[in-house]
């Protein structure tokens, strides 16, 4: 009964303190509306399940009336920001969009139908037509077929199954007067972006899920244009803007309940901004503060830094083989070969190929040599047209993690704990009970 006690006190103890580091909003509370003209400070906290996540401003306070990113450019009420959210660490959450839908009754620009819905045709006021939205984060991803910069693509697209309805259709599907493959992805996160361009191989797209876009400029201009519904492109001016702000603002877990703050080592968003961190596989060596804690640490404390130390030691370090993964040349590597700073490659590792019967199903025939695939998501072929593309999906980033869930660009893995079993057993690394928790611990401390 003693030790219970003492690890419960623990736990209120490290709450508070973590609690006491800025400013606090309930999970789903904190919201940026479009066009709402606030401040944005230089240095801001959000609370997560898991602690707080830190957002921070390399170039100071962002008054947000007039600028490009906070304020609606298109016809359906949205901005950069509504599908970008601090609180998210510049991304949504599942639980903040079900909050929404409660508190705007459906109503908010998120949930506009072109793709804030499971098809635009579908009932726009019941909740099960934005289920995919609401329950998983996806949004969905209409993209002509076949490809613009691929007239003659080496791949046939045919639809197994379709619940939302959309590929299908005879307004918005593959038999449409414009024919689309409708696909339902996450946002990708904007923020730390100066860590994947300044790395090895940072030439190649790291803004879309496949890589579709050359340039930060040219996703602000298509989001405006698609997401927003704007009616004409955003000036110069307005794109420059975008751009400035999405390059110099920084979004990491910044503190855990258990762990309690986290700027003692290169996981704290002060060392992403001051270029420390730039690499996760950096984070392994600077954990010497955690290693020999003071006696007077708390048990539970203690605990889970060491827990998280030993997490990044196993994503850095363990080896395990690679092999029939496109799109990556090595045959063995750690967690790390593929995500770390410059990291850009797309690569089919087997996500969109998990079991959710609410996604789509394409059969996907190769017309080169015959092999048939099956996916959620065609992935880069989208684009390219290309067989060695199909599934393939471009790298994403991992700070932030705890305030984003869920994961993987389908949304299929729920939590962190869900990501860390899908590579174990993907790759047959044969990881215990311990270390699938270490993982764990270090990816919700990103």
């Amino acid at each position: 009964m003693r030790s219970f006690r003492a690890l419960a006190l623990g736990l209120l103890i490290l709450v508070a303190h973590v609690n006491g580091q800025g400013r606090k909003y309930a999970t789903g509370e904190a919201w940026w509306n479009a066009g709402n003209g606030g401040v944005l400070p230089w240095d801001e906290n959000y609370d997560n399940p898991d602690g707080q996540v830190t957002i921070k401003n390399r170039s100071g306070a962002i008054r947000t009336k007039d600028h490009a990113f906070f304020d609606p450019l298109g016809t359906n009420g949205r901005a950069c920001v509504t599908c970008h959210q601090p609180a998210s660490a510049m991304g949504v959450a599942v639980d903040t969009i079900r909050q929404r839908w409660i508190d705007s009754a459906g109503k908010d620009p998120v949930f506009a139908a072109f793709d804030g819905s499971n098809c635009p045709s579908l009932p726009q006021d019941a909740r099960a037509s934005h289920s995919l939205l609401i329950e998983h984060g996806l949004f969905r991803i209409p993209l002509p077929w076949p490809p613009k910069d691929a007239p003659k693509p080496e791949v046939k697209i045919e639809v197994v199954r379709d619940p939302a309805g959309c590929n299908v259709s005879a307004v918005y599907g593959l038999t449409s007067p414009n024919p689309s493959v409708n696909v339902y992805r996450r946002p990708r996160v904007v923020a730390n972006l100066d860590t994947l361009l300044s790395g090895p191989g940072s030439d190649a797209p790291v803004f879309m899920a496949d890589g579709r876009e050359p340039s930060l400029e040219s996703q602000a201009r298509n989001a405006i244009l698609g997401h927003e519904q704007a009616q004409r492109p955003p000036t110069p001016e307005q794109l420059k803007q975008i751009v400035e702000f999405e390059q110099q603002i920084y979004a990491s877990q910044d503190s855990d309940i258990r762990a309690g703050l986290l700027k003692e080592t290169a996981l704290g968003v002060d060392n992403l901004v001051k270029g420390r961190a730039q690499s996760l596989s950096m984070v392994a060596v600077s954990f010497d503060p955690w290693r020999t804690p003071p006696k007077d640490t708390a048990a539970v404390q203690r605990d889970f830094r060491l827990s998280i130390v030993r997490g990044s030691e196993l994503f850095t370090n363990l080896k395990f083989q690679m092999k029939g993964v496109a799109g990556l040349s090595a045959e063995s590597g750690t967690c790390a070969t593929c995500h770390s700073a410059g990291t850009t490659r797309w690569m089919n590792i087997g996500t969109t190929q998990t079991s959710a019967p609410y996604l789509p199903v394409f059969k996907i025939t190769c017309e080169t040599d015959g092999r048939v695939m099956y996916s959620q998501d065609p992935g880069r072929a989208l684009i390219s047209g290309k067989c060695e593309d199909v599934g393939a999906i471009v790298v994403q980033q991992f700070r932030g993690l705890a305030g984003r869930a869920p994961y993987f660009a389908n949304g299929t893995a729920k939590d962190l704990e869900s990501v860390v079993e899908f590579y174990n057993r993907r790759f047959g690394i044969g990881l215990s009970a311990g270390q699938k928790r270490d993982l764990a611990n270090f990816l919700r401390a990103l």
